[in-house]
């Protein structure tokens, strides 16, 4: 798994996430803690499944052999 999500994209998958799971623990949706715990995942991995299928790559640094 190479690096697809840039700075920026993390920031704001990070703080989505964060409010997706607080909704989803205040109000007891587990949908909404899903979603939240994925868009947290991803933030903290660097990587979106659905951004390396249609070759999106929002600002990672990659190396160049």
């Amino acid at each position: 798994m190479t690096c697809n999500v840039g700075k920026i994209d993390r920031i704001i998958r990070a703080v989505i996430g964060a409010a997706a799971v607080a909704y989803g623990v205040m109000n007891g949706s587990i949908i909404a803690d899903v979603v939240g715990g994925v868009l947290l995942f991803t933030a903290a991995i660097g990587w979106c499944p659905p951004y390396a299928l249609l070759g999106i790559n929002t600002g990672c640094k990659t190396k160049q052999d």
